[in-house]
């Protein structure tokens, strides 16, 4: 009789036990933030005389419009920069109307290069849908000058890394590991807290005309 229950509690502990790691991996791959790559997509050649191209995108967030942090947003370089009807800041770093999205290209020349995080320059920061729930924000960059992120007359390969963290993103991020990629190793090590997945596309960008 002892040994029977004590067999039946070995099981129950190796039940709960499987239950446990279940549930514990279940919550690691868990994410509250979704975020969906419209443009580029993997294996594209993008652009026209290494400009012209598109970065494209919408992120799904659990709660309301406020857990967002994001605000509506049309601007660009220049005169567009800061021009009703809906002004917002222009240049490489953190966006304050999405604080936490992060965004970089390997091939930039841009200020950290590859490390610069370059959400700030997106054009364009909009409401898509929102629920009580759910809200998705939508952000769209269109690259309006050349030798930035590629070289005229060049074929010039690129990955791009989409994050978004909690919080003010940062406006650059250090190669934490040292081993030449920016990536999310390097998020984690800054001590970022990753809302997302991580989202990498390798693209390449058109030089020619």
């Amino acid at each position: 009789m002892f040994k029977q229950k004590r067999q039946t509690g070995i099981l129950i502990l190796l039940v709960i036990l499987i239950v446990a790691a279940v549930t514990v991996s279940v919550n690691a791959d868990s994410k509250e933030v979704d975020i969906e790559l419209f443009a580029p997509r993997s294996g594209d050649v993008a652009g026209v005389g290494s400009r012209g191209f598109l970065v494209d995108l919408a992120v799904r967030f659990e709660g309301d419009l406020a857990a967002t942090g994001a605000a509506l947003e049309l601007t660009g370089p220049a005169a567009h920069a800061n021009t009703p009807p809906l002004p917002g800041d222009f240049g490489p770093g953190a966006d304050p109307s999405f604080p936490g999205l992060i965004v970089l290209l390997s091939s930039s020349k841009v200020g950290a290069g590859p490390g610069q995080n370059l959400a700030n320059l997106f054009n364009i920061v909009a409401v898509t849908d929102r629920k009580d729930d759910e809200t998705e924000i939508w952000a769209a960059w269109i690259i309006g000058a050349p030798n930035l992120f590629g070289t005229v007359g060049q074929m010039e390969e690129s990955k791009l890394l989409v994050a978004v963290v909690d919080g003010m993103a940062p406006s650059a991020i250090s190669d934490m590991d040292g081993d030449g990629d920016y990536d999310k190793d390097d998020l984690a090590a800054m001590g970022l807290t990753i809302l997302s997945d991580v989202r990498e596309v390798d693209f390449v960008v058109n030089g020619f005309n």
